[in-house]
């Protein structure tokens, strides 16, 4: 927490590469890949209620908290959106609970609800809801790697929230398990300077981007790089694995396009040498038309 207390403003990495974003509509929240965009920056407010414990506020470059709002993302759907917002009095929505998990953090609602950044297929592509996860395949994407981009000056008291908070104002669902306390909070130091980061080094292992065709083995726009993740193995079984948990969908054909004529055909071989990156189609296997059953063949 001592490190914690130092920052004024960081960036949250989601498990998918793509770090949270605040849209340019003042409201909505994304993940985007540019982590040295000022809307990647978000200044931080430590709560000071009586009893807060180690809760903290992110405020946009618009002056907008992140909150965690009570709307559904999706009707019949467990995930809430978060959004911007800056409510006349302060609430309990704007709270977050840094939960150190390894090398990352999980930030929780006072609810018992984690900050989660969505992979998969639109519209939960790139989205950022609030939720318990219950799936394995998308336990970590409620981990966040927390880059300190700017720090207090030495001596600088730390400014407090305006008001008080109301704990009971905003969110009307059940609450869950109690906020636990942890004895130590991780956050990543990367720079003691404003901000004036590039973008971030890559990881070990290669980047896999990722496009799901529909029922008609089409994809919308495969011109542009897709949704993506770092891939540390070299097999094809482990790489189809890692997708079908990425992208939410199971029986699905893992194809390539050729780069002589452009046609779709299955992964079958090993992967690139050198952790080269990759451009991948997922193919329903369910695919209706003939022409894509015989570039499959091909």
């Amino acid at each position: 927490m001592e490190f914690f207390l130092k920052a004024k403003a960081v960036r949250l990495r989601s498990h998918h590469d793509k770090f949270l974003t605040a849209d340019d509509d003042e409201e909505s929240v994304t993940q985007e890949r540019n982590g040295s965009a000022l809307a990647a920056r978000w200044s931080v407010e430590p709560v000071s209620a009586t009893g807060a414990g180690n809760l903290l506020r992110l405020k946009s470059c618009y002056g907008k908290y992140l909150t965690a709002s009570n709307k559904p993302f999706l009707l019949g759907a467990t995930g809430r959106k978060v959004t911007q917002s800056r409510p006349d009095r302060l609430d309990s929505s704007l709270d977050w609970e840094p939960i150190r998990d390894g090398a990352c953090v999980k930030l929780k609602t006072r609810y018992g609800h984690f900050l989660r950044g969505n992979g998969g297929v639109p519209p939960w592509r790139n989205s950022v809801t609030h939720d318990i996860p219950h799936r394995t395949a998308t336990q970590d994407w409620i981990l966040w790697h927390v880059d300190v981009v700017e720090i207090l000056p030495v001596n600088a008291p730390r400014q407090q929230p305006p008001s008080p908070l109301h704990h009971s104002d905003s969110l009307d669902f059940e609450p869950g398990s109690p906020s636990s306390s942890s004895s130590g909070r991780f956050f990543r130091q990367e720079s003691t300077d404003s901000f004036t980061v590039g973008s971030p080094p890559k990881m070990e292992g290669r980047t896999i981007y990722y496009h799901v065709a529909d029922e008609t083995g089409d994809v919308d726009d495969d011109s542009v790089e897709g949704s993506s993740f770092t891939f540390k193995g070299n097999g094809v079984e482990e790489l189809t694995k890692r997708l079908k948990e990425e992208s939410g969908v199971e029986d699905v054909i893992v194809c390539t396009r050729s780069p002589l004529n452009g046609k779709l055909f299955p992964l079958r071989l090993q992967l690139p040498p050198n952790n080269a990156d990759m451009t991948v189609v997922l193919v329903p296997s369910s695919s209706k038309p003939v022409a894509v059953a015989m570039e499959l063949k091909k």
